[in-house]
């Protein structure tokens, strides 16, 4: 199919929007957009001075005149029209708080929860892995003024730049600033860049391969863009609910499928010298009050997770992320265990860089940072975008005010020092500095303007000084390179066959077998809204409403589609013109009753339907962020129902194709005896048309597996399903109370019989599974080896710096909103002691399942292998995601008191097969996979009593063969 081609020397036939008839730049001020959906006209430093948790900061009840809360409502209402219903549950809900509890609760600051202390901030540099970048880092950190070392930790603001992040330059040692952009699925924001499928599609692969090829091909794109750090991949959310708004940036509901497809995806992404960050850590499951006043509290919710949960769930994959080299972490919004996560020592001090031995930097989500002192105490080493607070004020929480605080004692020189030099080392770590790989120049792109010329620091009505800041460079790839061939094989690969009655798929491109005297062999109707192109690709701002087919969720990592192949496009396109008659019918409600001839004739009827959500700050048809149900949009399911029954006169076929971010309940219409066949494709960006008719006519025989479990309602996935839409206090709490039983390990443990199961889907071949053998290669034993000993970190000055060297130089010319490190005077030093947090003072153990990158070195070493015989036994070459399973059903002693789940998936493998071929799979089970977290004994122990079943099979329950070890 001929690829429409657009673009040249300006951006307004690639990124533009039509609305009315009116041209719109898609780029238009993303301030106002945040603001729109995030704060209200209260300003919030009336509320959290610089540190929420501080009783002594929170509201006044003056604050709270009736004025106000009109203003307030009225705004609300003003800027979020199709979201009223939810402000006035939220409202609602709110004041019957206030009138119940006074404003005792209201003021009432967060509990401390269950995150204990754990200080100092472990210094980076103790691998050998690292050890000559921190060398390089250290001889160029001991060089840096203070306001050069502030400068690299803080960004200089929202807009201050013309990446979505960008932090200020050392200047005299010659290391640069650097530009942060979003995202997981492609470039936000950028010209001439692929749309990549959404990583719910890259899991859906399951093949090591292609999230590997993808990773490198999004690398690629980012450091030829100028691009130093990218904001991905995502394994937060891991999937907890199934209706969560950003489940899609990630790669499905399991911690193994999501740990394997970062791991792959960092390696590509950073083998092109782009620093890759792992987000968003941890416990970022839902929209819904997520983030600090974008849900009118002034508070967001906390996720309160147990140790072993952490651990077992939703720490894996950032476990394989830090094993895998990742030089960055991002840490999210909302709270964990009653601490804002971006200031929780536990996680980022003891969880991430003691116990995991992570050497990279920690960068706050933009604005996740809700204190200054603290959450440099806490672990985190950059502050995004630098502004506090408050979106594009340049009032940072750091900036000056952590010159102030390292000059006053309060921040030490040494947590300074360990910060800048994790980000440097990190820059080295990547090669940044060979300039033969990375040029430093900064991004050729704005994210700001479509235009050619532009502002460097549109943010700031200062920055008169118009520049070429769009140089429109294609960094999409040509010919056998061209990064569409991988987005294509990962629409394909990704797009999963649950259902195919009576072999009704592959369709064939001749129509049926000829006959005398027939021209037309077959009638094909396409329907639904999801098969045509609708309004234009890049429709809506961060493609924010459901519109025309869905190639992509919404938010910030969502991308501007180059192109987007439609279905409708490239379906006429895979079948014989003279052979098979097509029609199109783009709309969710057809004309049936008064055209009933649209269906009669029709031998096959292929509807597409959809469902969509994305990230908190856009609504979108009464969808703010997460969805509201699992339920097909826009009147899908009835779409299904009168298309199955009415075509061809109930003779004919009605095959369903399914774009969605994540599972939808089908019960209402996939039993219909219309409905032959149904494909959930998931999100396959720019090759949508191309993935699906290639899998529709056999050019691609289908081999995607689900990557999360489809229920038959949301009641199966239980009460930690359950996105929580309505606050249950000042500070929402939301308890993992259901522990390691999310999505199919909820269905194994309470029996639940699933529509389609984790890890399921069909074939055009089958394959046979023989001859599972277990070899070990070291004895099972309870404890891993003694934490090993680690590198000293290098040593730098902690004195703290004549604060002269902190004034702006003479004559410095200031934009405003910018964020600077200088102050404009000395200011004075308290000379009593700082009151450092409580157990700052606690000397912590290190973790004994801590010692390397990923952990102790023994979690990976291999103690098993389990190898199987596979057979393509059908009648066409295919490919077989061959899935293996652990059960502790059968193990003893003290392990018998563990809860386990019925099984977990701990290994993969993809391969291919041709008609009649056989090949063995073996599998690597390192000491981690055979392992549980003891909070006791806080250390991986494998249950060395008994024994430790091992499943293998073609689904999480089409398990055909089993052993023990």
């Amino acid at each position: 199919m001929e690829r429409k081609t657009e673009a040249g020397q300006s951006r307004e036939g690639l990124l533009r929007s039509y609305n009315q008839g009116q041209s719109i730049p898609l780029r238009r001020s993303l301030e106002d957009a945040y603001r729109a959906d995030s704060e209200s006209d209260i300003d919030v430093t009336e509320f959290l001075d610089r540190d929420p948790l501080n009783e002594t900061s929170q509201v006044p009840v003056a604050a709270y005149e009736t004025t106000t809360k009109l203003r307030n409502i009225r705004t609300l209402f003003t800027r979020r029209s199709k979201c009223v219903l939810i402000v006035l549950a939220v409202l609602a809900v709110f004041w019957s708080l206030l009138a119940g509890g006074g404003f005792a609760l209201y003021k009432k600051k967060p509990e401390d929860g269950k995150s204990p202390p754990w200080y100092p901030s472990p210094a980076g540099g103790t691998v050998k892995q690292w050890s000559e970048s921190y060398s390089k880092a250290a001889g160029l950190v001991k060089k840096m003024t203070l306001p050069e070392k502030v400068n690299i930790t803080t960004g200089t603001g929202w807009q201050m730049g013309l990446a979505v992040g960008n932090t200020g330059p050392a200047n005299n040692v010659g290391f640069p600033g650097l530009a942060l952009q979003d995202g997981p699925l492609g470039l936000r924001f950028a010209d001439n860049a692929t749309a990549f499928p959404a990583g719910i599609t890259v899991g859906a692969t399951w093949n090591k391969e292609l999230m590997y090829l993808r990773g490198k091909a999004h690398g690629q794109e980012a450091r030829l863009k100028g691009v130093n750090v990218l904001l991905g991949p995502c394994v937060g959310p891991i999937g907890r609910m199934p209706a969560g708004g950003r489940n899609w940036e990630g790669f499905g509901s399991d911690p193994v499928l999501q740990g394997i497809a970062a791991a792959q995806t960092i390696k590509g992404i950073q083998e092109e010298n782009v620093i890759a960050t792992i987000k968003h850590f941890v416990g970022n499951e839902q929209e819904h009050f997520r983030q600090s006043w974008e849900w009118v509290l002034p508070n967001a919710m906390s996720s309160n997770i147990d140790d072993r949960t952490l651990h077992e769930v939703y720490g894996w994959p950032f476990q394989d992320s830090v094993k895998a080299g990742v030089a960055s972490v991002m840490c999210s919004y909302q709270m964990t265990n009653n601490s804002y996560t971006c200031g929780n020592s536990k996680l980022l001090n003891g969880y991430l860089k003691d116990e995991l031995g992570f050497q990279g930097f920690v960068q706050s989500d933009w604005l996740a940072q809700r204190s200054g002192v603290g959450s440099a105490l806490a672990g985190l080493d950059m502050t995004m975008p630098g502004d506090g607070l408050r979106w594009a004020n340049g009032d940072s929480l750091w900036g000056p005010e952590l010159t102030k605080a390292v000059l006053n004692g309060s921040v030490p020189v040494s947590r300074l020092n360990d910060a800048v030099t994790r980000i440097v080392a990190s820059w080295y770590q990547l090669g940044q500095d060979d300039k033969s790989k990375f040029d430093n120049e900064g991004p050729n792109f704005s994210s700001w303007t479509n235009d050619q010329m532009g502002f460097v620091n549109a943010g700031s009505p200062d920055d008169k000084d118009s520049k070429v800041v769009n140089q429109f460079i294609n960094v999409q790839g040509e010919d056998e390179n061209a990064h569409s061939i991988i987005a294509r094989r990962v629409a394909t690969e990704g797009t999963v066959l649950v259902k195919n009655e009576g072999s009704i798929l592959p369709l064939s491109k001749d129509g049926f077998p000829a006959g005398e005297g027939d021209v037309i062999k077959m009638r094909i109707g396409i329907f639904g809204e999801d098969a045509g192109e609708g309004k234009g690709r890049n429709f809506c701002l961060d493609r924010g409403c459901n519109q025309g087919t869905l190639g992509s969720g919404w938010g910030s990592g969502a991308v501007e589609f180059p192109y987007l192949i439609t279905p409708t496009a490239a379906i006429k396109e895979a079948f014989s013109k003279d052979r098979v008659y097509v029609t199109d019918f783009p709309t969710n409600k057809p004309t049936l009753s008064k055209n009933p001839e649209i269906l009669d004739d029709q031998d096959v009827c292929i509807v597409f339907v959809n469902s969509d959500g994305g990230e908190g700050y856009i609504s979108s048809d009464g969808i703010r962020g997460d969805r509201n149900d699992l339920g097909l949009q826009k009147g899908g399911d009835q779409l299904v129902k009168d298309i199955s029954v009415g075509c061809g006169r109930g003779k004919g076929s009605t095959v369903v194709v399914v774009h969605s971010i994540g599972p939808v309940v089908v019960e209402s219409w996939v039993n219909l005896p219309g409905v032959k066949a149904v494909i959930m494709a998931n999100l396959p960006g720019q090759e949508s048309g191309n993935a699906i008719a290639d899998v529709l006519v056999g050019n691609v025989n289908p081999s995607g597996k689900l990557p999360y479990t489809i229920g038959k309602s949301l009641e199966d996935y239980g009460p930690g399903g359950k996105v929580m839409y309505y606050p249950n206090g000042a500070v929402p709490q939301q308890t993992f109370s259901e522990g390691l039983y999310i999505d199919y390990r909820w269905f194994d443990k309470h029996a639940n019989a699933p529509r389609y199961e984790f890890g399921f889907g069909l074939s055009y071949t089958t394959f046979d599974y023989s001859n599972l053998v277990i070899k070990k290669f070291l004895e099972k034993t309870p404890l891993p080896a003694p934490r090993p000993s680690v590198l000293p970190p290098p040593k730098l000055d902690d004195a703290i710096p004549d604060p002269s060297e902190a004034l702006f130089p003479a004559g410095f010319r200031k934009l405003s909103k910018f964020i600077y490190p200088y102050l404009d005077k000395i200011p004075d030093m308290k000379k009593n002691k700082y009151p450092y947090p409580e157990g700052y003072d606690i000397i912590q153990p290190p973790s004994q399942a801590g010692g390397d990158e990923g952990g102790n070195p023994d979690l990976w070493n291999v103690y098993a292998t389990a190898s199987v015989d596979i057979k393509n036994t059908g009648s066409r070459e295919g490919q077989e995601v061959v899935q293996l399973y652990l059960s502790y059903v059968d193990v003893a002693g003290e392990a018998t008191k563990v809860d386990f789940p019925v099984r977990v998936l701990r290994a993969f493998e993809k391969i291919s097969l041709a008609k009649d071929e056989m090949k063995t799979v073996t599998f690597n089970l390192t000491r981690r996979d055979l392992s549980y977290w003891d909070v006791l004994r806080q250390n991986w122990v494998m249950p060395h009593e008994g024994k430790i079943t091992i499943r293998v099979g073609a689904s999480s329950r089409d398990l055909r063969l089993m052993d023990w070890y």
